[in-house]
């Protein structure tokens, strides 16, 4: 009896237990909550651009005496193209709230943008105060300077200031300070006193500070880097120079003064430190 018991028992287990798992195989699955990945601006990042630029140069020449002071010839102007392609980097950080992202960045950029001309000390008549000379191989041949100049490297210090088009695409305008390499050199050319040929090459470094001003766009490409496409105006201020021909006769001087600008448009990419914000809900 009492083994008939015990089997009876079992079985009553056996049943009980297969009749709870039936009623939990009934009732539905409680999905795990959905991860919703949230994009912030709110990082620092770091990035490569590259671009083109048109550098304008508004110079103005003159020739002298070195000796006497004497202005040798009217005073020339023109306007140089300082053009060409521009590639650096970038580093900066943003601050999100809400719809609006501010933000600092400092690039600094290798430029191959350059210019020439030519300035020549014009002489009204054979024998004027450009050309004293009255024979031989500088008869009637006016001294003259060639200019060439470049920016040869700038960088930018800029505050930003957008708002979301989108999460994820941003537009926004920049400015601050700008500086710059100036390059200008040449070659003087005139006649000594024996009738000649005499001249000499000179140069001139200048680091400009001025400011810049901008607009652009940047947009999430995927994971943590972004594009951006945009647009910078920069005042680089002035630069002057006063070469002089010791070897000729006269003596020349030539000053010159360049007010330099700069239009970039330049595209780029960044790296934002940090991954996007999870949401569960």
């Amino acid at each position: 009896m009492k083994a008939l018991a015990a089997k009876v028992w079992v079985a009553a287990a056996f049943t009980a237990i297969a009749a709870t798992s039936a009623f939990a195989a009934d009732l539905p699955v409680k999905a795990p909550p959905p991860v919703v990945e949230i994009w912030t601006w709110d990082k620092w990042y770091v990035g490569l651009n590259g671009g083109y630029s048109w550098g304008r140069s508004d110079t103005s020449g003159t020739f002298y005496n070195n000796l006497t002071g004497l202005q040798l010839s009217p005073t020339q102007y023109t306007r140089l193209n300082l053009d060409g392609g521009v590639f650096g980097g970038q580093i900066g950080k943003n601050w999100q709230s809400g719809q609006w992202v501010f933000g600092l960045e400092a690039d600094g950029q290798w430029s191959g943008e350059r210019g020439s001309t030519l300035f020549t000390c014009v002489t009204p008549a054979l024998g004027g105060a450009c050309n004293p000379v009255t024979a031989g191989p500088g008869l009637g041949i006016s001294p003259t300077t060639t200019f060439n100049q470049e920016i040869a490297w700038f960088a930018t210090f800029r505050a930003r200031a957008g708002l979301l088009a989108t999460p994820t695409a941003l537009l926004y305008v920049t400015g601050g300070a700008a500086v710059a390499g100036i390059n200008t050199n040449g070659v003087i050319a005139g006649f000594a006193a024996n009738q000649q040929p005499t001249s000499i090459a000179w140069s001139n470094e200048s680091v400009n500070w001025g400011w810049v001003v901008g607009a652009g766009i940047e947009a999430r490409l995927g994971g943590n880097w972004t594009g951006k496409i945009e647009g910078l105006y920069m005042d680089l201020g002035s630069v002057y120079g006063a070469p002089v021909l010791t070897t000729s006769n006269p003596p020349l001087r030539f000053n010159y003064g360049s007010s330099i600008t700069d239009i970039v448009v330049r595209a780029g990419v960044n790296y934002h430190f940090g991954g996007p914000v999870v949401a569960k809900y």
